[in-house]
């Protein structure tokens, strides 16, 4: 899902999730709700351990004792944001008898869909914002998008079999990136989001064409040119 090589998922290992008993693991999801509030409706600015604390009626030893750094809340958040994406493509995307180009199709629609909404919108922009900051964040955010990368990968392999992996890779973090790239014009409240539908119609088509199409003399950028 170079000048610098992609983060591997071996190169940051998944803490446990805090929280390992039933009192303690509710504790956790009212911090991590709160976390959310915060980071969605006050931006990267207002992301303190303090103001959390606040946000969920808690004492700030309290959210610390769980979250002792602001770096484990953020990974806690897009381990738990990983988490959801995959069941959401088990009950969609990996759903039996269906070939790669609807599953493409479907992750992009999908995604698309999920950049329309308010909390998808705001909080991967804050979490850009916080990533600009802290090299821990960056790299945290740097494993979410290679597992989106992974999950287009595999069907434009299937799809295009003539790409080597080095293409695919490029295939598939182009057609993320486009997709991530609709946030700024029509994300939640932006410019152009009542475009947002005919976007995704138009992405769903030509994205899967060109996964479908593409060749290494493309890609390579060596293709005639007329």
């Amino acid at each position: 899902m170079a000048a610098r090589p992609e983060t591997r998922e071996t190169d940051l290992p998944s803490a446990p999730r805090p929280g390992t008993y039933v009192r303690g693991a509710e504790t956790v999801d009212s911090i991590l709700k709160a976390a959310l509030r915060v980071l969605i409706d006050e931006g990267a600015g207002a992301f303190t351990i303090r103001r959390i604390a606040s946000e969920c009626g808690m004492k700030v030893g309290n959210v610390s004792y769980h979250f002792p750094k602001k770096e484990l809340l953020i990974q806690t958040l897009l381990d738990d944001i990983i988490g959801n994406y995959d069941k959401l493509l088990e009950r969609t995307v990996r759903q039996p008898g269906l070939d790669a180009e609807e599953r493409l199709r479907l992750i992009v629609v999908m995604c698309l869909d999920d950049i329309a909404g308010k909390r998808t919108t705001r909080l991967f922009t804050e979490l850009w914002a916080l990533a600009n900051h802290n090299e821990f964040v960056a790299d945290r955010v740097r494993l979410f998008y290679q597992k989106v990368h992974d999950f287009i990968a595999q069907y434009v392999t299937e799809l295009n079999p003539a790409l080597s992996e080095d293409e695919v890779r490029s295939v598939a973090i182009y057609i993320s990136a486009a997709m991530e790239g609709a946030t700024p014009f029509l994300g939640y409240e932006k410019p152009w989001a009542q475009h947002m539908r005919a976007f995704t119609a138009i992405a769903a088509h030509s994205l899967v064409l060109t996964a479908k199409t593409i060749t290494s003399r493309e890609i390579a950028g060596l293709a005639d040119r007329g």
